[in-house]
């Protein structure tokens, strides 16, 4: 498994609002992510990233969800919650997967929501993103692709 790591990592911010980065977006393998009572969606299945994923992570009253790989195995040992923070990973990858996800950092009364296979191409596909894809895609003549950025074939 290949665990080269990228040098400067992706920032995003959701300080009160909503911020959403879906489809083949980026092929970074670091990520800070940083909230106060916002919303971030991350879509972590492009092909285009290599290795492992780490996400430093300071959120408060915040809600972060990670579209991953299904086979993807989430580590949240380093991950420090004050108050009612979780991580909700309702479809627990079996074995080892081809992707770690590594969630470090604190929440203070929030969560992180990971989302796999069929619900996250339908997280995807019900968003403003996917429809602007889709118009996108009509007019060059290709294929949308946020709700599966590994469907990148002509």
């Amino acid at each position: 498994m290949n665990t080269t790591v990228a040098t400067e990592p992706v920032r995003v911010e959701a300080y009160s609002d909503t911020v959403k980065k879906l489809g083949d977006w980026t092929a970074a393998n670091r990520f800070e992510v940083r909230g106060r009572s916002g919303y971030a969606l991350l879509d972590l299945r492009s092909p285009r990233i290599v290795g492992d994923v780490e996400i430093r992570v300071h959120a408060s009253r915040s809600t972060i969800k990670l579209l991953v790989p299904e086979d993807a195995v989430i580590d949240q040992w380093d991950l420090t919650f004050r108050g009612r923070g979780t991580v909700k990973d309702w479809e627990h990858t079996k074995g080892t997967g081809s992707r770690r996800v590594r969630l470090v950092g604190e929440i203070e009364n929030g969560e992180v929501r990971i989302v796999r296979g069929g619900i996250a191409i339908l997280t995807a596909m019900f968003s403003r993103e996917f429809v602007d894809d889709c118009v996108r895609a009509h007019r060059a003549g290709g294929r949308p692709t946020v709700h599966d950025p590994a469907d990148t074939h002509a």
